[in-house]
Protein backbone atom coordinates (compact mmCIF):
# COMPACT_ATOMS: atom_id res chain seq x y z
CA UNK A 1 0.00 0.00 0.00
CA UNK A 2 0.96 3.31 -1.28
CA UNK A 3 -0.17 6.79 1.19
CA UNK A 4 0.39 10.29 1.55
CA UNK A 5 -1.30 12.59 3.29
CA UNK A 6 -2.60 15.93 1.74
CA UNK A 7 -0.63 18.90 2.37
CA UNK A 8 -3.17 21.10 0.47
CA UNK A 9 -6.08 19.99 2.39
CA UNK A 10 -8.83 23.08 3.31
CA UNK A 11 -8.80 23.23 7.13
CA UNK A 12 -12.58 22.47 7.74
CA UNK A 13 -15.32 24.97 7.90
CA UNK A 14 -17.32 26.12 4.74
CA UNK A 15 -17.65 24.95 1.46
CA UNK A 16 -15.15 27.32 -0.39
CA UNK A 17 -17.57 30.19 -2.73
CA UNK A 18 -15.34 29.48 -6.25
CA UNK A 19 -15.73 25.18 -5.66
CA UNK A 20 -19.94 26.50 -5.60
CA UNK A 21 -19.39 26.85 -9.29
CA UNK A 22 -18.41 23.44 -10.41
CA UNK A 23 -20.50 20.93 -7.87
CA UNK A 24 -22.34 23.85 -5.49
CA UNK A 25 -26.04 23.47 -4.19
CA UNK A 26 -27.89 24.93 -7.73
CA UNK A 27 -26.33 22.47 -10.06
CA UNK A 28 -27.18 19.82 -7.64
CA UNK A 29 -30.63 20.92 -7.18
CA UNK A 30 -30.96 20.99 -11.20
CA UNK A 31 -29.68 17.29 -11.42
CA UNK A 32 -31.72 16.53 -8.80
CA UNK A 33 -34.66 17.08 -10.65
CA UNK A 34 -34.20 15.95 -13.53
CA UNK A 35 -32.64 12.23 -12.27
CA UNK A 36 -35.40 11.61 -9.93
CA UNK A 37 -38.06 12.33 -12.28
CA UNK A 38 -36.93 9.23 -14.82
CA UNK A 39 -39.02 6.40 -15.11
CA UNK A 40 -37.44 3.66 -12.83
CA UNK A 41 -35.41 5.78 -10.00
CA UNK A 42 -35.31 5.00 -6.86
CA UNK A 43 -32.37 5.67 -4.45
CA UNK A 44 -30.25 3.00 -4.12
CA UNK A 45 -29.44 1.19 -0.88
CA UNK A 46 -26.87 1.39 2.43
CA UNK A 47 -25.86 -1.50 3.19
CA UNK A 48 -24.58 -2.23 7.17
CA UNK A 49 -21.11 -3.95 7.29
CA UNK A 50 -21.34 -3.95 11.33
CA UNK A 51 -19.39 -7.18 10.91
CA UNK A 52 -16.29 -5.80 9.22
CA UNK A 53 -17.03 -2.89 11.64
CA UNK A 54 -16.54 -5.35 14.69
CA UNK A 55 -13.38 -7.12 12.60
CA UNK A 56 -11.50 -3.65 12.49
CA UNK A 57 -12.23 -2.16 15.51
CA UNK A 58 -14.42 1.05 14.25
CA UNK A 59 -17.51 2.21 15.06
CA UNK A 60 -19.13 1.18 11.72
CA UNK A 61 -18.87 0.97 8.15
CA UNK A 62 -21.77 1.77 5.60
CA UNK A 63 -21.86 0.75 1.80
CA UNK A 64 -23.60 3.03 -0.47
CA UNK A 65 -24.60 -0.15 -3.19
CA UNK A 66 -24.76 1.41 -6.62
CA UNK A 67 -24.83 -2.07 -8.27
CA UNK A 68 -28.46 -2.14 -9.05
CA UNK A 69 -28.54 1.92 -10.38
CA UNK A 70 -31.21 2.18 -13.07
CA UNK A 71 -30.27 -2.01 -13.73
CA UNK A 72 -26.99 -0.88 -15.47
CA UNK A 73 -24.96 -2.16 -12.63
CA UNK A 74 -23.12 1.08 -11.60
CA UNK A 75 -23.23 4.93 -10.08
CA UNK A 76 -22.28 5.96 -14.15
CA UNK A 77 -25.91 6.01 -14.98
CA UNK A 78 -26.54 9.12 -12.89
CA UNK A 79 -23.77 11.64 -14.75
CA UNK A 80 -23.15 9.71 -18.15
CA UNK A 81 -27.02 9.65 -19.18
CA UNK A 82 -27.78 13.43 -17.07
CA UNK A 83 -24.90 14.88 -19.20
CA UNK A 84 -26.47 13.67 -22.55
CA UNK A 85 -29.74 14.96 -21.13
CA UNK A 86 -28.59 18.50 -20.86
CA UNK A 87 -26.74 18.40 -24.16
CA UNK A 88 -29.61 17.33 -25.59
CA UNK A 89 -31.70 20.20 -24.37
CA UNK A 90 -29.12 22.52 -25.55
CA UNK A 91 -29.21 20.98 -28.93
CA UNK A 92 -32.89 21.84 -29.43
CA UNK A 93 -33.07 20.06 -32.42
CA UNK A 94 -32.11 23.44 -34.58
CA UNK A 95 -28.72 21.78 -35.76
CA UNK A 96 -29.63 17.75 -37.33
CA UNK A 97 -29.31 14.98 -36.10
CA UNK A 98 -27.31 15.05 -32.58
CA UNK A 99 -24.19 12.36 -32.09
CA UNK A 100 -22.92 11.98 -28.76
CA UNK A 101 -19.17 10.58 -28.03
CA UNK A 102 -16.76 9.50 -25.15
CA UNK A 103 -14.36 7.09 -24.35
CA UNK A 104 -15.10 5.08 -21.46
CA UNK A 105 -13.69 1.89 -19.75
CA UNK A 106 -16.64 0.16 -19.66
CA UNK A 107 -19.87 1.94 -17.17
CA UNK A 108 -19.80 5.22 -18.69
CA UNK A 109 -20.16 4.33 -22.30
CA UNK A 110 -23.07 2.28 -21.01
CA UNK A 111 -24.18 5.27 -19.19
CA UNK A 112 -24.18 7.43 -22.05
CA UNK A 113 -25.21 4.61 -24.31
CA UNK A 114 -28.32 4.17 -22.33
CA UNK A 115 -29.03 7.88 -22.42
CA UNK A 116 -28.47 8.48 -26.00
CA UNK A 117 -31.20 6.07 -26.01
CA UNK A 118 -33.42 6.80 -23.75
CA UNK A 119 -33.44 10.26 -24.60
CA UNK A 120 -33.56 10.23 -28.72
CA UNK A 121 -29.61 10.71 -30.33
CA UNK A 122 -26.67 8.56 -31.69
CA UNK A 123 -23.78 7.47 -29.57
CA UNK A 124 -20.12 6.49 -30.49
CA UNK A 125 -18.18 4.90 -27.56
CA UNK A 126 -14.49 4.58 -27.85
CA UNK A 127 -13.35 1.44 -25.97
CA UNK A 128 -9.39 0.77 -24.71
CA UNK A 129 -8.08 -2.58 -25.41
CA UNK A 130 -8.22 -3.94 -21.99
CA UNK A 131 -12.00 -3.30 -22.06
CA UNK A 132 -14.06 -6.81 -22.24
CA UNK A 133 -16.10 -7.79 -25.21
CA UNK A 134 -18.76 -8.02 -22.30
CA UNK A 135 -18.57 -4.83 -21.35
CA UNK A 136 -18.36 -3.64 -25.31
CA UNK A 137 -21.69 -5.57 -25.85
CA UNK A 138 -23.65 -4.08 -23.00
CA UNK A 139 -22.92 -0.77 -24.64
CA UNK A 140 -24.07 -2.11 -28.28
CA UNK A 141 -27.36 -3.55 -26.65
CA UNK A 142 -28.28 0.05 -26.27
CA UNK A 143 -27.97 0.84 -29.76
CA UNK A 144 -24.53 2.57 -30.01
CA UNK A 145 -22.14 2.17 -32.30
CA UNK A 146 -18.39 0.56 -30.12
CA UNK A 147 -14.71 1.39 -31.78
CA UNK A 148 -12.14 -0.15 -30.28
CA UNK A 149 -8.38 2.23 -29.62
CA UNK A 150 -5.33 0.12 -29.66
CA UNK A 151 -4.18 1.75 -26.42
CA UNK A 152 -5.03 3.27 -23.25
CA UNK A 153 -7.87 4.93 -21.98
CA UNK A 154 -6.06 8.45 -22.43
CA UNK A 155 -5.47 7.22 -26.42
CA UNK A 156 -9.66 6.28 -26.37
CA UNK A 157 -10.28 10.36 -24.92
CA UNK A 158 -8.14 11.93 -27.70
CA UNK A 159 -9.37 9.55 -30.55
CA UNK A 160 -12.94 10.67 -29.26
CA UNK A 161 -12.30 14.05 -29.35
CA UNK A 162 -10.32 13.94 -32.24
CA UNK A 163 -12.96 12.89 -34.39
CA UNK A 164 -15.83 14.62 -32.77
CA UNK A 165 -14.19 17.75 -33.90
CA UNK A 166 -14.11 16.06 -37.32
CA UNK A 167 -17.36 14.60 -37.53
CA UNK A 168 -19.74 17.66 -35.65
CA UNK A 169 -20.45 15.22 -32.76
CA UNK A 170 -20.62 16.35 -28.90
CA UNK A 171 -18.40 14.53 -26.38
CA UNK A 172 -19.92 13.54 -22.94
CA UNK A 173 -16.95 12.78 -20.90
CA UNK A 174 -16.57 12.38 -17.29
CA UNK A 175 -12.85 13.23 -17.56
CA UNK A 176 -12.03 17.22 -18.79
CA UNK A 177 -9.19 18.72 -20.51
CA UNK A 178 -8.16 22.40 -21.94
CA UNK A 179 -10.90 23.32 -23.73
CA UNK A 180 -13.36 21.13 -22.72
CA UNK A 181 -15.10 21.57 -19.23
CA UNK A 182 -18.54 22.54 -18.86
CA UNK A 183 -20.07 18.75 -19.96
CA UNK A 184 -17.62 17.27 -17.49
CA UNK A 185 -19.01 19.41 -14.58
CA UNK A 186 -22.51 18.71 -15.71
CA UNK A 187 -21.32 14.74 -15.77
CA UNK A 188 -19.98 15.38 -11.81
CA UNK A 189 -22.73 16.78 -10.55
CA UNK A 190 -25.39 14.10 -11.82
CA UNK A 191 -23.16 11.79 -9.51
CA UNK A 192 -24.00 14.25 -6.60
CA UNK A 193 -27.60 12.66 -6.27
CA UNK A 194 -26.39 9.68 -4.64
CA UNK A 195 -24.56 11.20 -1.94
CA UNK A 196 -27.67 13.44 -1.29
CA UNK A 197 -29.92 10.39 -1.12
CA UNK A 198 -27.17 9.32 1.85
CA UNK A 199 -27.41 12.18 3.20
CA UNK A 200 -31.51 13.02 3.08
CA UNK A 201 -32.70 16.20 1.71
CA UNK A 202 -33.28 17.92 4.99
CA UNK A 203 -30.55 16.42 7.51
CA UNK A 204 -27.45 15.92 7.27
CA UNK A 205 -27.05 12.92 9.24
CA UNK A 206 -27.26 8.65 8.25
CA UNK A 207 -31.19 8.21 8.07
CA UNK A 208 -33.07 5.21 9.29
CA UNK A 209 -32.98 2.53 7.20
CA UNK A 210 -34.31 -1.19 6.99
CA UNK A 211 -31.56 -3.79 6.83
CA UNK A 212 -32.04 -6.67 4.30
CA UNK A 213 -30.01 -8.53 2.13
CA UNK A 214 -30.67 -9.16 -1.97
CA UNK A 215 -32.70 -12.64 -2.25
CA UNK A 216 -30.17 -13.36 -4.83
CA UNK A 217 -26.82 -13.28 -2.42
CA UNK A 218 -26.64 -16.11 0.16
CA UNK A 219 -25.71 -15.02 3.11
CA UNK A 220 -23.03 -16.34 5.76
CA UNK A 221 -24.80 -15.89 8.96
CA UNK A 222 -27.05 -13.50 10.22
CA UNK A 223 -27.46 -10.42 7.90
CA UNK A 224 -28.72 -8.19 10.64
CA UNK A 225 -26.83 -6.58 13.35
CA UNK A 226 -27.49 -6.65 16.95
CA UNK A 227 -30.04 -3.83 17.78
CA UNK A 228 -27.86 -2.07 19.51
CA UNK A 229 -25.23 -1.83 16.64
CA UNK A 230 -27.95 -0.05 14.39
CA UNK A 231 -29.38 2.05 16.68
CA UNK A 232 -26.04 3.50 17.74
CA UNK A 233 -25.61 5.07 14.21
CA UNK A 234 -29.04 6.58 13.52
CA UNK A 235 -28.74 10.19 13.46
CA UNK A 236 -25.34 10.55 13.81
CA UNK A 237 -22.85 12.05 10.61
CA UNK A 238 -20.04 10.17 8.83
CA UNK A 239 -16.48 10.77 10.00
CA UNK A 240 -14.73 9.36 6.96
CA UNK A 241 -15.42 8.54 3.80
CA UNK A 242 -13.14 5.71 1.45
CA UNK A 243 -13.74 7.05 -2.55
CA UNK A 244 -12.58 5.68 -5.41
CA UNK A 245 -10.03 7.43 -8.05
CA UNK A 246 -10.11 7.23 -11.60
CA UNK A 247 -10.08 10.55 -13.27
CA UNK A 248 -11.26 12.01 -9.86
CA UNK A 249 -15.38 13.06 -11.02
CA UNK A 250 -16.81 10.37 -8.19
CA UNK A 251 -14.19 12.26 -5.40
CA UNK A 252 -14.50 15.35 -6.69
CA UNK A 253 -18.68 15.05 -6.26
CA UNK A 254 -18.68 13.28 -3.22
CA UNK A 255 -16.12 15.45 -1.55
CA UNK A 256 -17.71 18.54 -3.17
CA UNK A 257 -21.44 17.47 -1.78
CA UNK A 258 -20.43 16.39 1.68
CA UNK A 259 -18.24 19.10 2.29
CA UNK A 260 -21.34 21.87 0.98
CA UNK A 261 -23.77 20.09 3.05
CA UNK A 262 -21.86 19.80 5.88
CA UNK A 263 -19.19 22.63 6.22
CA UNK A 264 -17.32 21.94 9.10
CA UNK A 265 -18.29 18.57 10.13
CA UNK A 266 -17.45 17.29 6.61
CA UNK A 267 -15.36 13.35 6.94
CA UNK A 268 -12.31 12.79 6.94
CA UNK A 269 -11.61 11.76 2.63
CA UNK A 270 -9.03 9.26 1.43
CA UNK A 271 -9.09 8.55 -2.08
CA UNK A 272 -8.12 5.18 -3.06
CA UNK A 273 -6.61 3.38 -6.46
CA UNK A 274 -4.90 0.60 -7.98
CA UNK A 275 -1.11 0.73 -7.56
CA UNK A 276 -1.04 0.67 -11.38
CA UNK A 277 -3.23 3.62 -11.79
CA UNK A 278 -1.86 6.38 -9.25
CA UNK A 279 -2.44 9.57 -10.84
CA UNK A 280 -3.95 11.16 -7.96
CA UNK A 281 -1.92 10.18 -5.14
CA UNK A 282 1.34 11.49 -8.14
CA UNK A 283 -0.87 14.57 -8.28
CA UNK A 284 -0.77 15.29 -4.18
CA UNK A 285 2.48 14.52 -4.10
CA UNK A 286 3.07 16.75 -7.01
CA UNK A 287 0.62 19.49 -6.32
CA UNK A 288 -0.88 19.96 -9.32
CA UNK A 289 -2.34 17.54 -12.02
CA UNK A 290 0.37 15.20 -13.22
CA UNK A 291 -0.04 11.04 -14.95
CA UNK A 292 0.29 8.53 -12.92
CA UNK A 293 3.50 6.49 -13.06
CA UNK A 294 1.62 2.76 -13.37
CA UNK A 295 1.28 0.35 -16.09
CA UNK A 296 -2.67 0.52 -15.90
CA UNK A 297 -2.59 -3.40 -15.86
CA UNK A 298 -5.14 -4.02 -13.14
CA UNK A 299 -8.21 -5.90 -12.25
CA UNK A 300 -9.85 -2.60 -11.28
CA UNK A 301 -10.31 -2.01 -14.96
CA UNK A 302 -12.76 1.07 -14.17
CA UNK A 303 -10.11 2.48 -12.65
CA UNK A 304 -7.10 2.45 -14.94
CA UNK A 305 -7.00 5.86 -15.84
CA UNK A 306 -3.49 7.62 -16.15
CA UNK A 307 -4.40 11.28 -16.52
CA UNK A 308 -6.45 13.52 -13.78
CA UNK A 309 -9.33 15.31 -14.61
CA UNK A 310 -7.96 18.79 -14.05
CA UNK A 311 -11.78 20.31 -13.31
CA UNK A 312 -11.96 17.57 -10.37
CA UNK A 313 -8.58 18.39 -9.16
CA UNK A 314 -9.77 21.09 -8.53
CA UNK A 315 -11.99 20.23 -5.54
CA UNK A 316 -10.23 17.12 -4.82
CA UNK A 317 -6.74 18.46 -4.78
CA UNK A 318 -8.12 20.97 -1.68
CA UNK A 319 -10.72 18.22 -0.50
CA UNK A 320 -9.05 14.73 -0.15
CA UNK A 321 -7.13 14.34 3.10
CA UNK A 322 -5.12 11.58 1.96
CA UNK A 323 -4.47 9.36 -1.22
CA UNK A 324 -3.08 5.79 -1.05
CA UNK A 325 -3.01 2.73 -3.22
CA UNK A 326 -4.45 -0.64 -3.16
CA UNK A 327 -3.12 -4.34 -4.52
CA UNK A 328 -5.04 -6.45 -7.05
CA UNK A 329 -4.55 -9.23 -5.10
CA UNK A 330 -7.22 -8.03 -2.07
CA UNK A 331 -9.81 -7.24 -4.80
CA UNK A 332 -11.29 -10.88 -5.60
CA UNK A 333 -10.91 -11.97 -1.92
CA UNK A 334 -12.83 -9.03 -0.80
CA UNK A 335 -15.53 -9.48 -3.81
CA UNK A 336 -16.64 -12.45 -2.06
CA UNK A 337 -16.55 -11.83 1.23
CA UNK A 338 -19.30 -9.16 -0.21
CA UNK A 339 -21.33 -11.73 -2.14
CA UNK A 340 -21.49 -14.13 1.02
CA UNK A 341 -22.38 -11.25 3.42
CA UNK A 342 -19.18 -11.58 5.91
CA UNK A 343 -18.39 -8.50 6.84
CA UNK A 344 -22.58 -7.68 7.34
CA UNK A 345 -25.45 -6.87 4.61
CA UNK A 346 -24.67 -9.17 1.70
CA UNK A 347 -24.30 -7.22 -2.08
CA UNK A 348 -22.87 -7.50 -5.71
CA UNK A 349 -19.36 -5.84 -5.64
CA UNK A 350 -17.76 -5.22 -8.65
CA UNK A 351 -14.08 -5.05 -9.14
CA UNK A 352 -14.05 -1.37 -8.91
CA UNK A 353 -16.70 -1.51 -6.64
CA UNK A 354 -14.76 -2.70 -3.68
CA UNK A 355 -12.00 -1.08 -4.37
CA UNK A 356 -13.24 1.99 -1.65
CA UNK A 357 -14.45 -0.89 0.76
CA UNK A 358 -10.43 -2.31 0.33
CA UNK A 359 -8.71 1.10 1.12
CA UNK A 360 -10.45 0.88 4.48
CA UNK A 361 -9.24 -2.02 5.46
CA UNK A 362 -5.66 -1.97 4.30
CA UNK A 363 -6.02 1.66 6.91
CA UNK A 364 -8.00 0.10 9.46
CA UNK A 365 -4.88 -2.78 9.86
CA UNK A 366 -2.13 -0.15 9.99
CA UNK A 367 -2.06 1.85 13.73
CA UNK A 368 0.42 4.38 12.00
CA UNK A 369 -2.10 5.32 9.43
CA UNK A 370 -4.87 4.74 11.35
CA UNK A 371 -3.87 7.38 13.66
CA UNK A 372 -2.95 9.93 10.66
CA UNK A 373 -6.77 10.22 9.92
CA UNK A 374 -8.20 9.47 13.26
CA UNK A 375 -9.79 6.12 12.56
CA UNK A 376 -11.35 4.79 15.78
CA UNK A 377 -13.91 2.90 17.56
CA UNK A 378 -16.24 6.02 17.25
CA UNK A 379 -15.44 6.28 13.45
CA UNK A 380 -18.34 6.31 11.33
CA UNK A 381 -17.52 5.17 7.86
CA UNK A 382 -19.19 5.91 4.44
CA UNK A 383 -18.08 3.71 1.11
CA UNK A 384 -19.19 3.32 -2.37
CA UNK A 385 -19.47 0.39 -4.10
CA UNK A 386 -19.70 1.90 -7.58
CA UNK A 387 -20.21 -1.26 -10.01
CA UNK A 388 -22.16 -4.91 -9.69
CA UNK A 389 -21.32 -7.59 -11.83
CA UNK A 390 -20.98 -5.27 -15.43
CA UNK A 391 -19.02 -8.91 -16.65
CA UNK A 392 -20.90 -11.26 -15.19
CA UNK A 393 -18.72 -14.10 -16.60
CA UNK A 394 -15.83 -12.73 -15.11
CA UNK A 395 -17.48 -11.65 -11.99
CA UNK A 396 -18.69 -15.41 -11.84
CA UNK A 397 -15.26 -16.87 -12.20
CA UNK A 398 -14.06 -14.28 -9.83
CA UNK A 399 -16.94 -14.96 -6.89
CA UNK A 400 -17.93 -18.71 -7.86
CA UNK A 401 -21.44 -17.86 -8.67
CA UNK A 402 -22.17 -17.34 -12.46
CA UNK A 403 -25.63 -19.10 -12.19
CA UNK A 404 -26.35 -16.45 -9.33
CA UNK A 405 -25.68 -13.35 -11.31
CA UNK A 406 -25.79 -14.09 -15.09
CA UNK A 407 -29.70 -13.62 -15.54
CA UNK A 408 -30.17 -10.08 -13.61
CA UNK A 409 -26.56 -9.10 -14.82
CA UNK A 410 -26.47 -9.34 -18.39
CA UNK A 411 -30.03 -7.75 -18.42
CA UNK A 412 -27.75 -4.34 -17.43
Amino acid sequence: MTWTLNSKTVPAGSFPEPLGAIVGPACHRAARAEITSWPGYEPTPLRNQWKLAEELGIGSVWVKDESGRFGLGSFKALGGAYGVRRVMRAHGGDRGPLTVTCASDGNHGRAVAWGAMRFGCDAVIYLPAHVTEARAEAIRSFGARVVRVDGEYDDAVARADRDARENGWTVVSDTSYPGYMEIPRLVMVGYTVMVDEVLGHGSPSLPTHKVSSPTHLHSAGPTAPPASAESADRGAPFTHVFIQGGVGGLAAAVIGHLWERLGKRRPVAVIVEPEEADGLLCSARAGRPVPGRGDLHTVMAGLSCREVSPLAWEVVGVGAHAFMTVPDGGIAPLMCRAARGEMGEAFEGGESGVAGLLGLIEVARDEERRGAIGLDQRSRVLVFNTEGATDPELYGRIVGRGDSFGGEAASR
